[in-house]
């Protein structure tokens, strides 16, 4: 696989050494990254899908949207900055905006800030936040934090 994606110019690789992606490399990868994060904000805005269930099937259509398909997706969307998870959507240059956000888990308990992601790794932990009521842009202390949550979420700390 390696020598495929050296041949399409998107690594650079020396033989039993480290591979880097080229610019073109970093370039396809966050068109993949933006396709699979407006297919997840899609499937849980348009079709009611809960944000433990997206990530499969994101995974399923981001190989087979057209480009026309996912530009029309991105539009009725509203261009979103983020999916639903928090995870920042690159706009259609490549550009990513990421908020200034700490890992709850690095935080004292009292700490207090706004939610700005929320990890899609383990879709148990993603309902236990889900049933206490934390989202997105919920303003928390890393104490009321489910069990488990603390690895899993990202806070941009309040004054």
């Amino acid at each position: 696989m390696v020598k495929k994606l050296a041949a399409q110019g998107l690594v650079t690789h020396a033989p039993y050494g480290a591979i880097a992606l080229t610019d073109a490399g970093r370039a396809e990868a966050l068109r993949m990254v933006r396709r699979h994060r407006l297919v997840e904000t899609w499937l849980v805005e348009g079709f009611g899908y809960s944000w433990d269930e997206v990530h499969d099937e994101a995974e399923v259509l981001e190989h087979v949207l057209s480009d026309r398909l996912l530009d029309a997706i991105d539009a009725q969307l509203g261009r979103p900055t983020r999916d639903p998870h928090g995870d920042p959507i690159p706009d259609a240059t490549g550009r990513v905006q990421r908020p200034d956000a700490v890992l709850a888990a690095a935080l004292p308990a009292d700490a207090r800030g706004r939610v700005a992601r929320i990890s899609d790794r383990d879709p148990a932990v993603l309902r236990r936040i889900r049933e206490a009521d934390i989202g997105l842009d919920t303003v928390i202390s890393v104490a009321e934090l489910p069990e488990g949550a603390a690895e899993a979420v990202w806070l941009v700390v309040l004054g």
